[in-house]
């Protein structure tokens, strides 16, 4: 495309992909680049933008386009390398939980007990689920939520902290600007797909990009999103809610790359590490009180309700407390463990978390 003026470049794209079903084109990895970009920078009229990423959906974005969406992303995102060799980045979802407590906000912390820096990102609330957030499950916990990427980087390289949260506000406050835009666009877009690979805090020699999915068509869109954002390794867990954590009582799914190399599928099998669950996830206490929002998708639950009693199961057990939370984490840093090299084994890995865990020292790295 030989123009650079944004809204020309907008007018052109959406000449063609939003033409219907049967004559939309795709277009190039720039043109995607040079288009989420201008809408970043507030050069595009709202109404321009709702238009470009819907019309992506409905044709359904080709892998260019994902990368190119990505690509303005990640330039437009404060990176900072943190002091230490290897970063695991914990990517769970950014709308959050509704069905479950969530347990993964406490990963990070656990990891850096075990000698793993790890960060955990996200934001306080977007679509489509607008469920309980890594945000609001430790900032009630005590944790500090509204670090910058440069303060989040030292926390990792303090060998008495090792583990930080960085919210997008911070790393990425134009994509952040989007949320408003993306409340109103209502279903899921492009950005729900690549947000999560911005890749803010990062390692001297390597990245470790831990995710999640639930459809089966993901794995190789992340895994190749992945690779163009430079993460050195990826596991991309089928986990509960498209979490990093899978099902607590039945064999399941990863999928992972080494060295940006090619993707393979493994199984998980909780029973072999030493979980016995009748529950998939840490299941929600029943005096939670509901949400009044009425919502034809989602199960709605009281946010601030839920991230409490997140954060105090979550704390409990990480001062060894049993039960389905000191499960979760034994699974998830288990499969983080083995997948880094820390482990020869799933097993291994899940009795050094259980250790970790029992020690109850990975609990003063949260406050």
């Amino acid at each position: 495309m030989s123009s650079h003026d944004p809204k020309q470049v907008m007018h052109s794209i959406i000449q063609r992909i939003a033409t219907g079903p049967d004559l939309s084109k795709d277009i190039s990895l720039d043109e995607a680049r040079m288009g989420m970009q201008a809408i970043l920078d507030n050069a595009i009229d709202p109404v321009q933008a709702g238009i470009f990423f819907i019309a992506l959906r409905m044709k359904r974005e080709t892998m260019d386009e994902f990368k190119g969406i990505l690509d303005a992303i990640l330039d437009s995102t404060g990176r900072v390398t943190a002091e230490v060799d290897e970063v695991v980045d914990i990517a769970d979802p950014y709308d959050g939980y509704n069905r479950c407590l969530p347990a993964a906000p406490f990963l990070p912390a656990l990891l850096a007990e075990l000698g793993v820096p790890a960060v955990n990102h996200g934001l306080e609330a977007v679509g489509p689920k607008y469920g309980v957030t890594a945000r609001h499950v430790l900032r009630a916990a005590g944790a500090d939520v509204d670090l910058t990427p440069q303060a989040a980087a030292k926390r990792l390289a303090d060998p008495a902290i090792g583990w930080a949260y960085v919210d997008q506000a911070k790393y990425c406050p134009k994509l952040h600007d989007m949320i408003p835009l993306r409340q109103r666009m209502i279903k899921r877009q492009a950005v729900t797909t690549v947000e999560t690979e911005a890749k803010p805090i990062v390692g001297r020699k390597k990245t470790h990009l831990v995710t999640g999915f639930v459809h089966k068509p993901y794995p190789p869109i992340y895994a190749q999103l992945a690779r163009h954002a430079g993460f050195d390794s990826a596991l991309i867990v089928r986990g509960v809610e498209g979490g990093v954590i899978p099902s607590l009582r039945q064999v399941g799914k990863a999928v992972a790359y080494q060295d940006k190399g090619e993707e393979a599928e493994y199984e998980i099998n909780p029973e072999a590490m030493g979980i016995q669950q009748t529950a998939r996830a840490v299941p929600l206490p029943d005096d939670l009180p509901k949400s009044e929002r009425d919502d034809e998708v989602a199960i709605m639950v009281d946010v601030k309700a839920t991230a409490q009693a997140a954060a105090e199961a979550g704390m409990a057990a990480l001062c060894g407390n049993k039960g389905a939370t000191y499960d979760s984490l034994v699974l998830g840093a288990a499969m983080v463990l083995h997948h880094v090299g820390r482990a020869k084994t799933l097993a291994e890995a899940a009795d050094m978390a259980r250790a970790a865990l029992d020690s109850g020292k990975a609990a003063k790295r949260v406050k």
